[in-house]
C-alpha cells in the first residue's frame, strides 16, 4: 500500500486528484482514537455510525480506541443518487439499542450544511443519552462546527465533492482506501 493509493479505479474518468491518502487517513484516525480514549477513560462509549458513508471511518476509529466500545448503526438519506442534498432528511434505519444514560459518539463521514447532523442530534438527544458528542472524518471549510457541536474533526476540506473511504457518488467508489475529488461529466 503506497502513499499514492492508486487503485484498480485510477482509469476512471470521474476520479480527480487524491485529496487524502490512505496513510494520512490512518494516521489521523489513530490520533482521534487516542483522544477519545483519553476523553472517555473509565467509560464505555457507544459509537453510532451513520450509514453508509461513515462505515469505514467508524470501523477504523473503533480499532483505534483503547476502551470497550459498542457500535450501533443509523441510516439517513438526504442525497439519493445526486451530488447535491435534496434538503430533506429521512430515517432509513433506526438504532437497535436504547440510548438512555449512555455516552454516545455520533460518527459521521462529512459535515457539510449541517442539515443531516441537526436532524440526527435532535433525534438522539430526545432518547436521553448521558452525553452526545459528534465525531466526523471530514468537515467543509464552510461548516459551522461550533454551532453544530462537533467535537472531533479528522480533516477540514474545501467544497469539492469527494469519494472514497466510505463516501460515494451514486453508490460507487466507497471501496477506495483514500479520498479523491469526484469530477462528474458536466465538470
Amino acid at each position: 500500500m503506497t502513499d499514492e493509493s492508486p487503485s484498480r479505479l485510477t482509469s476512471d474518468d470521474h476520479l480527480g486528484r487524491v485529496l487524502l491518502s490512505e496513510e494520512q487517513l490512518a494516521q489521523r484516525i489513530i490520533e482521534i482514537g487516542e483522544q477519545v480514549t483519553e476523553d472517555y477513560a473509565g467509560r464505555r462509549p457507544l459509537l453510532v455510525c451513520v450509514l453508509r458513508g461513515a462505515y469505514a471511518f467508524c470501523t477504523e476509529l473503533a480499532f483505534s480506541i483503547d476502551l470497550p466500545v459498542e457500535i450501533d448503526f443509523i441510516a439517513v438519506s438526504s442525497y439519493g443518487s445526486s451530488t447535491r442534498t435534496s434538503g430533506v432528511v429521512r430515517l432509513v434505519k433506526d438504532l437497535d439499542v436504547d440510548l438512555s444514560g449512555r455516552d454516545v459518539i455520533l460518527v459521521e463521514d462529512i459535515v457539510d450544511t449541517g442539515l443531516t447532523l441537526r436532524y440526527l442530534r435532535r433525534s438522539l438527544e430526545a432518547r436521553g443519552p448521558a452525553s452526545l458528542e459528534v465525531c466526523t472524518l471530514l468537515a467543509r471549510e464552510s461548516a459551522d462546527l461550533e454551532g453544530l457541536g462537533v467535537r472531533y474533526v479528522g480533516f477540514t476540506i474545501p467544497g469539492d465533492f469527494v469519494v472514497g473511504f466510505g463516501l460515494d457518488a451514486a453508490e460507487r467508489y466507497r471501496n477506495l482506501r483514500y479520498l479523491a475529488v469526484y469530477e462528474p461529466e458536466d465538470h
